[in-house]
């Protein structure tokens, strides 16, 4: 991360990171070059990262780039959002991936509505315009889930013991 956003912010381009309480201490994440903002947890960045950003895009990285890549993909399944997601496929790093992927489509596990909402491309060049192309295609069963804070309250139940 600490390299893409050098390299970013040296075009004088916007750079804002989020950033978990817990990776600022004893400087776990290096200087932070552009804007940063703290939050309590990785959920709360997810969430930020989802409302500020206009894409996603995922460079080849570990558990955490994975992690974060499929929430985000759950995520628009679900209708929570609907913007682009991409993985740069540098040197084939996501071959793999995209495969099993493939494979789950095969299997019915994913259907290929769902299979659409992830882009890959080997150029940045190429993943930007398939980016910018995009139209999201909701799920129309799944399109009708509300995700406002109102909606997501469940009925109480009365508990109450009556003899």
């Amino acid at each position: 991360m600490g390299c893409v956003s050098t390299a970013v912010a040296q075009h004088e381009r916007q750079v804002l990171g989020i950033i978990p309480s817990a990776f600022t201490i004893n400087n776990l994440v290096g200087e932070t070059c552009g804007k940063e903002i703290k939050v309590a947890t990785m959920q709360e960045r997810l969430v930020m990262m989802m409302e500020l950003s206009d894409a996603f895009i995922a460079l080849p990285g570990g558990f955490g780039t994975l992690e974060e890549l499929f929430q985000m993909i759950s995520w628009a399944q679900l209708n929570i959002h609907n913007k682009p997601i991409g993985v740069l496929n540098i040197n084939g790093f996501f071959n793999g991936l995209l495969s099993f992927v493939d494979h789950a489509v095969k299997q019915e596990f994913i259907t290929p509505r769902a299979r659409k909402i992830l882009i890959s491309a080997t150029t940045a060049d190429e993943l930007v315009d398939k980016l910018q192309a995009f139209r999201f295609e909701p799920d129309q069963a799944l399109s009708k889930l509300k995700w406002s804070p109102s909606s997501s309250q469940k009925e109480k139940l009365d508990l109450t013991l009556r003899l």
